[in-house]
């Protein structure tokens, strides 16, 4: 059976995510500005990063390479299209996260965000080995309904499977599980969204890169 995401079309994805109900994307565009911004390094890998949102806050006189990865090829095919601009420095990985670590090229930054709740903390601790970078910068989403952890919208039927992979996030079980790989918790910030939910930023290093 494929992959819930390969299902869901890019408009209803950035469609319900940017609703005055949800500003999700919006707040996501900010947070990318940031993790770009926050730390010296020459390349990076965004997992799931669907249609490119965020993207446009890659600077090219910082950054050699930037790795955008997603298990949709149609995410991969409009990013492209959209970033074109950024030619030379943008590389798109069709990979599924879960399993085809053996796709992902290394890189001194992770950006993952509202991917973890996808595909679980052992595949990202796998997939995070692979890359090897010095710093990850995560975006998980915080629920207090656990019953509707997808905001109700007029695409929301667009998102029912997605049921199959989710799984509820914690920042406390997040940072555990990358101390396992010898990972620390350098940042721990959240921003609050509509309908009682929270955007949590939670940035590790790796243990031998700290003074």
């Amino acid at each position: 059976m494929s992959n819930p995401w390969e299902e869901i079309s890019l408009d209803d994805y950035e469609n319900h995510m940017s609703l005055d109900s949800v500003r999700q994307l919006q707040m996501l565009n900010k947070l990318m500005k940031e993790q770009f911004e926050s730390y010296p390094v020459g390349t990076a890998a965004v997992f799931g990063a669907a249609g490119g949102n965020g993207l446009e806050h890659i600077d090219t006189q910082k950054y050699r390479r930037v790795y955008a990865v997603d298990i949709n090829a149609d995410y991969l095919k409009e990013l492209s299209k959209r970033y074109a601009s950024l030619s030379g420095v943008l590389e798109c990985v069709k990979a599924d996260l879960m399993s085809e670590y053996e796709k992902l090229p290394e890189a001194e930054l992770v950006i993952a965000d509202l991917l973890i709740e996808y595909i679980g903390y052992t595949a990202f601790r796998k997939a995070v080995i692979r890359v090897r970078p010095k710093y990850v910068s995560c975006v998980i989403q915080i629920n207090t309904d656990t019953d509707n952890w997808v905001s109700d919208s007029p695409y929301l039927h667009a998102f029912d499977r997605l049921d199959e992979v989710h799984c509820q996030m914690s920042g406390i079980d997040l940072e555990n599980a990358m101390k396992q790989i010898n990972y620390r918790k350098v940042l721990d910030k959240s921003e609050p969204l509509p309908n009682g939910k929270a955007l949590v930023r939670l940035d590790l290093i790796k243990c031998e890169t700290m003074r």
